[in-house]
């Protein structure tokens, strides 16, 4: 048997941030939708509109962008949940840092935290540890 290879890293990278962009989409849309349409409370909504976007992101993670549905979804899931918290932090610290300290708008630095943290973190981890293949053809 020979080992399944992963894919080459810039179809991984841009399946990644398809994937990403597709889970932001959601994101946003159920949060406006919740808030303008269904009269939710807004943090309720951002709190629901994070999780579906995250489940998303998840589900296009294993199936599409690694293509890592033969591993247990038990521990993807797992790993993934560790890896989203850190991302949280980072996140968070970053836009903080930007804003406060450099005196950028906090809608650009939450652009320029969410890149870097996508590009350098996230995809890294998902790759290498979230999503990693193990699995034999």
């Amino acid at each position: 048997m020979r080992r399944r290879s992963q894919l080459p890293l810039m179809v991984s990278l841009r399946r990644s941030q398809i994937a990403s962009l597709t889970a932001t989409v959601v994101d946003f849309s159920v949060l406006i939708f919740l808030v303008e349409v269904g009269h939710v409370w807004y943090v309720a909504a951002t709190a629901t509109g994070a999780l579906l976007g995250a489940i998303i992101n998840f589900i296009l993670g294993r199936h599409w962008t690694f293509e890592a549905d033969r591993q247990g979804v038990r521990d993807q899931a797992i790993r993934y949940a560790a890896v989203s918290a850190m991302s949280l932090v980072l996140n968070s610290l970053g836009v903080y840092l930007l804003t406060d300290y450099l005196g950028i708008h906090y809608a650009i630095s939450k652009a320029i935290t969410a890149f870097l943290v996508g590009i350098l973190f996230n995809f890294p981890l998902h790759r290498r540890f979230v999503f990693r293949r193990h699995t034999y053809a």
